[in-house]
């Protein structure tokens, strides 16, 4: 795990030139029931249109295209 000092201005730096998108997506990967919500739409071969509609509802995401291998084998 990496170790910063949550309270210090210079370890929150980086996070200034980070486009909206990035920031959202970096606190979005840690939380444990997406991650949990994304393993669960990712572990079936034939993506399911009602179950990846739910998914993309419920975290605010869009999908513009399927990038390939976004599905596990």
């Amino acid at each position: 795990m990496i170790e910063i000092d949550w309270r210090s201005p210079a370890a929150y730096e980086h996070a200034q030139s980070i486009p909206a998108a990035g920031f959202a997506w970096e606190y979005l990967r840690r939380d444990e029931e997406y991650q949990r919500d994304f393993d669960r739409v990712t572990r079936v071969k034939t993506p399911n249109t009602a179950v990846t509609e739910a998914f993309s509802r419920r975290w605010g995401l869009r999908f513009p295209a399927r990038s390939k291998g976004f599905f596990r084998p």
